[in-house]
């Protein structure tokens, strides 16, 4: 039980901060302001891994529209995770008189276990952000959170609004997309 329990403890923490830096990446993408709120809260997250990672990549790549230095810490901490939490399960079985070895086996399984981790965390990060704005499209759709969610899911809802026409003056696409996003976590775990 108390396995499980720091299990948990280490992947919300873990969760957390790959979400920021994910969320970081993304709003960089869209050109959002740092300066309001989630800004500069997942930049006082992240600040501490993705300065060091953009002060070593090469200039060209902190040229480029992407944000190379948040995309691979939420990388590194998914790894940094998977390393952990294995290493917090070898301690278990090792006590409990098991062996556990550190080969190739386990080298090939960590960057698989951490991908899953990072898809998740984007997966369910997105699905909070299209059911906040779906929320408050019903009830303050004048608000200045909402106006942030509608500039963070709008590349994302925009190819479904094509496709999927409003009934009844009532825009579907939140809802298609929450549809989706949950079968893709259905299917990764």
């Amino acid at each position: 039980m108390l396995i499980q329990i720091l299990l948990f403890l280490l992947k919300t923490a873990f969760s957390l901060l790959i979400a920021a830096a994910l969320l970081r990446a993304w709003m960089n993408w869209l050109r959002v302001s740092m300066t309001g709120q989630p800004g500069r809260f997942v930049m006082a997250l992240t600040d501490w891994l993705v300065k060091p990672l953009r002060r070593a990549l090469p200039a060209s790549l902190g040229k480029a529209r992407v944000d190379w230095g948040s995309v691979i810490a939420a990388a590194l901490l998914a790894l940094g995770h998977a390393l952990l939490s294995w290493l917090l399960i070898s301690v278990v079985v090792g006590v409990s008189g098991m062996e556990t070895s550190f080969g190739l086996g386990v080298l090939m399984t960590l960057p698989v276990f951490a991908l899953k981790l990072l898809l998740w965390v984007a997966l369910q990060t997105l699905f909070m952000m299209v059911l906040g704005y779906a929320i408050l499209s019903w009830v303050q759709p004048g608000s200045a959170v909402y106006v942030l969610l509608a500039r963070l899911t709008e590349p994302l809802l925009a190819p479904i609004r094509r496709v999927v026409p409003a009934i009844g003056g009532v825009d579907l696409s939140a809802l298609v997309l929450l549809v989706v996003l949950q079968i893709c976590q259905m299917a990764l775990t």
